[in-house]
């Protein structure tokens, strides 16, 4: 073991004997400038990763700063107008770790500003998983990373954080970031310069810190407010970073070089832009012959957005090489599967009530496409929200029959269908019920086994593709075993181009017959005061909504990534109409063999 190993061990030894103090992290940091100047990078890498690890725990320990963490204890340092060293000692290690850490660049450039100003560390909670691929791109494990997130919550910035600290670690590169227009360009250049050069943000120390060589020239050797371009290090024909606009000047002016990014954000200007497929193709081509023409071989890619609908470039770029696993894509929703905001940040956050009340004043297609991520073709909706008939829980009074069919699931994130309805003389058909479930046949066959028998279902049918019949066959048996008689027959599915013609087919009887539940939120004391009435009201699940969400989206144009809820509904339609159209195979003797 080395010298610097053997004190680090000695640190470990006397950390089990005594626990964290301020001794024991005052000699780790000292242990980490004693690699950096032995220039061990591994090994002080280790120890600054181990340090923080320290003085975290020791910020927590309720001894000291009544279980505060660190970034709770610097706003009460702030605010106090006191001076901390253990707070610069966290600092000074995020420095020695600002060249080949992204996350403690960022948070080291902030180091001066007021914490009610700052970008990242009141929005890390979410926006960390974006840093840790940012890191993967720079690291090359990925060439291309698409991110996708509604407006106002970071999106762009954090990727401006990251191409400075690209010209932090390679000055001479080349870069290019461009937008939909000269104006957000401008915005780009502006905000790119004032991370380079104002004393809010700590940019200038850490680049002499890590590149000494420029240490008595100029930080930005060449700038242009009109041509958006900044060169930082040694004067070059193109810039360091160059920001455009789509419609702006690329061809013999810009340059992406082998070591430096083409940064793409938001190429699509607003919902009427997006609502014109030629405007779209336009954008996409241009974005193709201008943009990505300036790359150099060896030069990587990354491309931000808000998703506006299917043609966007960023939807295009992710249906075309989704399955590489140099492309990365990452979307975050408004809404997680909780229904809660993603973007609830301590500092000027979208809380989810925010999100719930645009949900209620948008268009469904358009809420689904700019603040969940999920675009969308207006055009070619099978089932669009309006055209659907709905009821408000209650099944009405009279007799029916309680139906439902079961579409299987075969992997590759589809799911099992089964809608439940109840079948009126008048040929109505209440779904008042539905399993829609992504998990495998351990989880999937107790539910359907559950709901068979929990809805008086006596007829049933299922796909019987692939294992289809063998999975009839598995919930026909845990009826038998509880005694639950109910008819289990199977039918193969068509393929998928049959498929769809099926779905398009039997879609007018599905908006003129099937009757779904409402998606207004019924509360729990509702439901307490229905069953102290009698009433037995319905309302949507997690599962129902999902699948609701896939029917709107369904298009009879281009493709769509699951069919399953529009399918289970063909299903159900196509039993309705003929319940005893089934194909079961029976075992027979050979006519021809001797026996």
């Amino acid at each position: 073991m080395s010298e610097l190993e053997n004190l680090i061990s000695d640190c470990e030894k006397y950390i089990t004997r005594n626990g964290i103090d301020e001794n024991i992290i005052n000699t780790y940091c000292d242990v980490c400038q004693l690699a950096k100047d032995e220039k061990k990078t591994d090994l002080m890498l280790k120890c600054t990763d181990r340090t923080k690890e320290l003085i975290n725990k020791y910020c927590t320990d309720p001894k000291q700063f009544n279980g505060k963490d660190i970034w709770e204890v610097e706003k009460v340092v702030q605010d106090s107008g006191s001076e901390l060293p253990l707070l610069n000692q966290f600092y000074d290690v995020l420095k020695l770790e600002s060249y080949y850490n992204f996350e403690s660049f960022m948070l080291y450039m902030e180091r001066k500003r007021n914490w009610t100003k700052r970008f990242y560390f009141p929005r890390r909670k979410t926006l960390n998983v974006v840093v840790k691929d940012l890191e993967d791109l720079e690291k090359r494990i990925i060439k291309f990373y698409g991110l996708s997130m509604p407006s106002r919550v970071g999106k762009s910035t954090i990727c401006i954080f990251f191409l400075a600290w690209v010209s932090l670690r390679r000055p001479n590169s080349h870069s290019a970031m461009g937008g939909h227009s000269g104006i957000l360009a401008k915005g780009f250049y502006k905000e790119l310069m004032n991370l380079f050069t104002t004393e809010e943000y700590t940019f200038s120390e850490l680049f002499y810190f890590w590149n000494p060589e420029y240490e008595n020239k100029p930080l930005v050797t060449d700038k242009s407010a009109d041509e958006f371009t900044i060169t930082l290090g040694n004067p070059d024909r193109f810039a360091t970073v160059t920001c455009r606009g789509i419609d702006g000047t690329w061809i013999g002016a810009v340059d992406v070089s082998k070591d430096g990014y083409l940064y793409v954000d938001d190429l699509v200007r607003d919902r009427e832009h997006s609502l014109s497929p030629t405007r779209m193709e336009n954008t996409y081509q241009e974005y193709l012959n201008k943009m990505v023409d300036r790359k150099n071989d060896g030069a990587r890619e990354l491309m931000v957005g808000t998703l506006w609908n299917v043609l966007d470039p960023l939807e295009r770029m992710r249906k075309q090489y989704e399955k590489d696993p140099k492309y990365r894509f990452r979307r975050i929703p408004a809404l997680n599967e909780n229904d809660e905001s993603n973007f609830s940040y301590e500092i000027n956050g979208f809380s989810t009530d925010y999100y719930r009340d645009m949900r209620e004043k948008l268009d469904k297609a358009e809420w689904e496409a700019k603040f969940m991520q999920r675009p969308f073709v207006r055009e070619g909706l099978l089932f669009p929200t309006d055209e659907l008939r709905y009821f408000n829980g209650i099944l009405p009074d009279g007799d029916f029959r309680r139906i439902g069919v079961t579409d299987i699931a075969w992997g590759g994130g589809d799911s099992l269908s089964m809608p439940i309805g109840a079948e009126y003389d008048n040929g109505d058909v209440y779904i008042y019920d539905w399993v829609f479930n992504k998990g495998p046949k351990e989880v999937t066959i107790p539910l359907v086994v559950g709901r068979i028998i929990g809805n008086q279902i006596r007829q049933t049918r299922f796909e019987g593709n692939v294992g289809g019949d063998l999975y009839c066959q598995y919930v026909d048996e845990k009826l038998q075993e509880q005694d639950y008689k109910c008819s289990c027959t199977s039918r193969k599915a068509p393929n998928k181009i049959e498929k769809l013609s099926k779905i398009i087919a039997y879609s007018g009887d599905i908006k003129r017959k099937f009757i779904f539940l409402d998606s207004h939120k019924i509360t729990q004391e509702q439901m307490k005061k229905d069953a102290d009435l009698g009433i037995v009201r319905y309302r949507r699940n997690e599962e129902y909504q999902s699948a609701m969400d896939e029917l709107t989206m369904f298009v009879s144009i281009g493709g769509n990534d699951h069919d399953d809820a529009a399918d289970g509904l063909t299903q159900l339609e196509m039993f309705i109409e003929n319940p005893n159209n089934t194909a079961k195979a029976e075992a027979m003797k050979n006519p021809f063999r001797r026996y």
